[in-house]
């Protein structure tokens, strides 16, 4: 059985390593063709981040890796997937971790903590700007994006895919470039805005602004009246547009509210 020592790499007098490190390594995978590298700094970083988990998650950490080898290859996923961020910012990420998971999390999950409390360059996490891309994805150089990278990932997920698709094959996709292109602001990549049309459309009447005066009307949450009103951004007259719709006006129901929900933005 692996000791908290043989995980932290404790020297001889019992303490962690300088920096948190460990004597397990995080670096190159010799079996990659062409390995990517991984900086001192985030080696570092994410030896700090298991020696925390170990720390907090005891037997429950241990369990996760039965051999040195499999330790070793978890370090190096996350540090590829880590790379480019700040101290500060893993060490709130892991602080929510204690506070909030009884186990230690996937690097999916940490990534999401990390977008939750905006330590990720101001970039929202990918279910906010899911929602805010098929939100104005019928006009989309008209909205004043939250940032660059939820109207880059639209326009590389596609806005008809947005409008149309449900959200099992809608959302999957649209994660995908939308990781790919944080990835690359996280690397320093500065992204351009996007273009506003040379004539502006003056109509006031876009979905986005009903959605936002029926929610203000009705009480609700903006996250509340953009979830229920969504089906209000996809195709006229489609079937995926008449389910959604139905689904919410029985969410409305079960909660006991008397809203009826409209069937066109006016």
């Amino acid at each position: 059985m692996k000791t908290p020592a043989s995980i932290l790499g404790k020297n001889a007098n019992g303490l962690p390593q300088p920096s948190w490190t460990s004597r397990t390594p995080t670096g190159n995978a010799t079996a990659d063709a062409a390995p990517k590298t991984i900086s001192p700094q985030t080696k570092t970083l994410v030896n700090m981040i298991f020696a925390r988990f170990m720390a907090i998650y005891g037997h429950k950490f241990k369990s996760c890796f039965e051999t040195e080898n499999e330790l070793r290859l978890a370090k190096r996923e996350w540090a590829l997937s880590l790379e480019g961020y700040g101290e500060a910012e893993l060490v709130a990420a892991v602080n929510r971790c204690k506070e909030t998971t009884a186990w230690m999390p996937s690097i999916a999950e940490f990534i999401e903590i990390l977008r939750d409390i905006n330590g990720d360059f101001g970039l929202p996490g990918v279910r906010d700007a899911y929602s805010e891309a098929c939100l104005h994805a019928e006009h989309p150089t008209r909205h004043q994006w939250s940032h660059p990278a939820v109207y880059h990932a639209g326009r590389e997920t596609g806005w008809f895919l947005l409008r149309s698709e449900e959200e099992s094959k809608a959302l999957p996709a649209f994660r995908y470039h939308y990781d790919v292109i944080c990835r690359r602001v996280r690397e320093g990549e500065a992204l351009d805005q996007p273009v506003p049309p040379a004539l502006e459309d003056k109509q006031a009447n876009t979905v986005a602004d009903f959605i936002q005066r029926f929610t203000a009307e009705h009480a609700l949450t903006p996250e509340e009246g953009a979830t229920l009103l969504y089906y209000l951004t996809l195709p006229r007259g489609s079937r995926i547009r008449k389910r959604l719709q139905a689904q919410s006006q029985q969410k409305l129901e079960q909660r006991g509210l008397s809203i009826k929900l409209p069937d066109e933005a006016s």
